[in-house]
């Protein structure tokens, strides 16, 4: 308020002229033309070294799409998009460096002007992330003709529609109208993904991917009109959004760029658990009257029942391994979206794990043992990561249209051994799982690997901070750090370890299924019992 009323009176206030001429002579130096040659360097460097992969790319994407597949590309391309939605309403978006958040931006100046810089970087951020999106389009519709000119317009269209939804992020910190509009339009991507998914937008999809030339370039001046639009408003918004979202988005960011520049990722989940709780107001409840170990850690179910949004987004991420093998995955990438969809669901319930071990004299005070308390925290997160790898197993079952026994091989049609196939890299057919009711026995896996996904989740909840202190290994695809390396491993290892009777299942087809539950059973419980048994109090991994 202050900042608009003094800048309302500029134009009669030499102190306020003053203070304009001592900003801009001290502010930042304006480049000089070496520093524009260098940056065009290394900006034509960037476009030599990708320019070959990326023609490949894009000679690649010509021809028609499968039908089959359009349904689910179309899905991710929208989830693409809601996400990008998601991370750009969590970052703020309009932030400022720290300096000019606590000195000028409740300073008598045009805070239009002020936030200039940040709004062409935002600009550049989703100019970026449209040209990402339009290349997933065009993947996913085809190019049957005129390759050229429907790249052109996938790429527009993408753009158009990034910087339309960066813009409407900056509506949104401005007006809480537009995080309505926001909102709205998150659900609405959200349902196209999934109605795209079930396949009812199949016509509409081959009408877009056979659309002519003039159709496509009608629906570029569309949607560029529309995002111009929502850019203008949003440049006429940036005075009226407030100070204090300002400063919070300000804070948060500089805390990111921090743990970025010091290469430290276990900052960042700090970072959003502590940015969550601060501005909410809980209400006290007694403590259930349960054992000690699991009195202790009822705060982790506690903390889970109150976001029960999390919860039901969690588990809704268990249809994306059977949306990826509906888009023509790779098995590589179906096998990782399994197992680290259901480590990262396993992690996200860790945190009271993370908190014992950075205040071991807390843990102490509460008069419980390391080993049995660390053994009631692992309960939370095997029941979540089962739970959902079971649901994603089953998915994956659904959508391949498996039969009970032997059947037509991976070149007539999606089998039994299509799952297997798409979950661990497979290729053979004819399988006999001899145990439930056949195809619907691998979902028995999830339950049965939960404990080694557990055990990796509190190992990587109790890791510490990156090791900068080790050497550096000069390998021949470059010079990697082995601190950093060493740190994603960590927890990582520990799942893999106990996942090894599934994986070996999954990779090589066997002719019943009841040796290999066994054995990983046995697995997941021994893995789990060593890492409680040989964890120390305090002692980072």
């Amino acid at each position: 308020m202050i900042g608009r009323q003094a800048t309302a009176g500029a134009g009669a206030d030499p102190r306020l002229r003053s203070v304009r001429a001592f900003l801009r002579f001290r502010g930042r130096t304006r480049s000089a033309p070496v520093d524009r040659y260098v940056t065009a360097f290394c900006i034509a460097m960037f476009l030599a070294v990708l320019g070959k992969p990326l023609s490949d790319v894009v000679a690649g994407l010509a021809g028609t799409g499968d039908p089959a597949r359009t349904g689910a590309g179309a899905a991710l391309v929208a989830l693409g998009l809601a996400g990008f939605l998601r991370a750009a309403r969590a970052a703020g978006p309009v932030v400022l460096p720290g300096p000019d958040a606590s000195w000028l931006l409740l300073s008598p100046l045009n805070r239009r002007h002020l936030l200039g810089r940040t709004g062409r970087a935002l600009l550049t951020v989703a100019v970026v992330a449209g040209a990402v999106l339009g290349l997933g389009m065009l993947a996913v519709l085809g190019a049957p003709d005129q390759l050229v000119w429907r790249l052109l317009g996938a790429l527009a269209l993408g753009i158009s529609a990034t910087v339309g939804a960066m813009a409407l992020a900056v509506l949104a910190q401005a007006s809480q109208s537009w995080q309505v509009w926001l909102t709205a339009a998150m659900v609405a991507l959200l349902a196209v993904a999934v109605i795209s998914v079930s396949g009812r937008l199949r016509t509409v999809l081959a009408i877009a991917a056979s659309a002519p030339p003039q159709a496509v370039a009608v629906a570029v001046c569309g949607a560029s009109v529309a995002a111009a639009l929502l850019v203008r408003q949003a440049w006429a918004s940036l005075d009226r959004i407030p100070a204090r979202d300002i400063l919070a988005a300000s804070t948060r960011a500089g805390h990111v760029a921090s743990a970025a520049v010091g290469v430290d990722p276990g900052v960042f989940t700090w970072i959003a658990e502590d940015n969550h709780w601060r501005a909410r107001k809980l209400s006290s409840r007694r403590w259930p009257s349960l054992p000690a170990p699991l009195a202790l850690a009822w705060q982790d179910w506690r903390r889970l029942a109150r976001r029960p949004g999390r919860l039901a987004a969690m588990f809704a991420t268990a249809a994306l391994p059977a949306v990826l093998a509906q888009a023509g995955g790779a098995p590589a990438a179906l096998g990782a979206a399994v197992l680290a969809g259901g480590l990262a669901v396993a992690s996200a319930s860790a945190s009271g794990a993370r908190r014992d071990n950075g205040n071991p004299a807390l843990a102490r005070l509460i008069g419980v043992g390391h080993r049995p308390a660390l053994a009631a925290r692992a309960a939370l997160p095997a029941l979540l990561s089962g739970a959902w790898t079971a649901a994603a197993l089953a998915g994956l079952t659904l959508v391949s249209g498996l039969t009970l026994t032997g059947g037509p091989t991976l070149a007539d049609g999606p089998t039994l051994t299509g799952v297997a196939s798409a979950v661990g890299g497979a290729a053979a057919s004819g399988m006999d799982f001899g145990v439930g009711a056949g195809a619907g026995a691998w979902w028995l896996f999830g339950p049965l690997i939960a404990p080694a996904l557990a055990a990796g989740a509190l190992r990587m909840a109790r890791r510490g901070p990156v090791d900068h202190s080790l050497p550096v290994i000069d390998t021949p695809g470059g010079a990697i750090p082995l601190g950093p390396v060493l740190w994603a491993a960590t927890g990582v290892d520990l799942a893999v370890l106990g996942c090894l009777p599934a994986a070996m299942a999954l990779m090589t087809p066997p002719g019943g299924l009841g040796a290999f539950l066994a054995a990983q059973a046995v697995a997941g419980v021994a893995v789990l019992a060593g890492y409680v048994w040989r964890a120390r109090p305090g002692k980072a991994e």
